[in-house]
């Protein structure tokens, strides 16, 4: 803890992802979310996302994932992802600071944060495909 009661704030690793949808390729930067004490953390009190920038969750292994938006400042679309790097789930504008689960539905390996209405933006669709070193899929 720091003074004040304040937790200390944990450090991402970043690398390089790719979305494959509809024959495009959308790139982007990524924070991983690796450890438990990351994935608690998440985007937590973040004000800003920039467009090409997300956090990618990363399991040890497939489970059913539930995320929600607790102590989250901006709307989020998440994408849930299967151990081979296709989204099984989409989960457009996550409302800031709802408690309420989101779930998976089913099996995934990670989960992708963007800023909200990214999903919309670029099209993006269950089927598409992640290419990303951090999930063993480029």
């Amino acid at each position: 803890m720091l003074a004040g009661g304040a937790l200390a704030q944990e450090r991402f690793p970043t690398a390089p992802l790719a979305i494959s949808s509809a024959g495009n390729s959308h790139r982007f930067t990524v924070e991983l979310a690796v450890t438990r004490a990351q994935r608690a953390q998440g985007l937590m009190w973040r004000r800003r996302l920039a467009a090409d920038r997300g956090m990618l969750f990363l399991y040890p292994r497939d489970r059913v994932i539930e995320m929600w938006m607790k102590n989250t400042l901006i709307p989020l679309d998440m994408l849930f992802i299967d151990r081979k790097g296709t989204v099984v789930r989409i989960k457009e504008r996550a409302v800031p600071g709802t408690l309420t689960a989101i779930s998976s539905g089913q099996r995934a390996r990670a989960v992708l944060e963007l800023r909200g209405g990214t999903v919309s933006r670029l099209g993006l669709r269950p089927g598409d495909k992640v290419l990303a070193e951090a999930l063993g899929t480029r």
